[in-house]
């Protein structure tokens, strides 16, 4: 429960400064914890609490994509600020080389030769990159890797 204490510090160090746009994002991560300790788990994973940070990202980065489609960039705007303090609480991200390399590596563990291959180097990648790098990302070099 050390990133609850983080958590519940950082709300209110926000809330001294009257940082209302990083008190939002906070409070709404506050907020998915409380819906997962109550969904009738007994405990509460780091595991858990990552995926519940990488869905609240990839929320806020759909719903950003979707407000600068429309040209409401004041709402875009705000929609990024949110994705940029949820991801302080996530592991540092992988940069594309460190994942094409780390993805290469897994593909000769499992001998992958083509397209068909990839749900095996999926599995081990998601696995291994829990946090550190989106699923999608993840996807997209697996493909590129998996096509040369």
């Amino acid at each position: 429960m050390d990133f609850i204490n983080k958590l519940n510090a950082d709300i209110k160090e926000a809330m001294k400064a009257k940082e209302n746009e990083k008190l939002m994002a906070l409070r709404a991560i506050k907020s998915e914890i409380l819906l997962l300790q109550t969904s009738g788990k007994n405990e509460i994973s780091d595991n858990d609490i990552i995926d519940m940070l990488q869905k609240m990202v990839k929320q806020r980065k759909q719903s950003a994509e979707i407000y600068q489609k429309e040209g409401r960039t004041d709402l875009y705007e705000k929609e990024m600020k949110e994705v940029g303090f949820i991801m302080q609480y996530l592991p540092e991200q992988m940069s594309d080389e460190e994942l094409e390399k780390a993805i290469s590596e897994i593909i000769k563990e499992v001998s992958a030769m083509s397209i068909k291959d990839m749900g095996k180097v999926m599995g081990i990648a998601t696995q291994r990159f829990k946090g550190k790098a989106e699923s999608k990302k993840i996807a997209e070099i697996t493909k590129k890797l998996l096509n040369q």
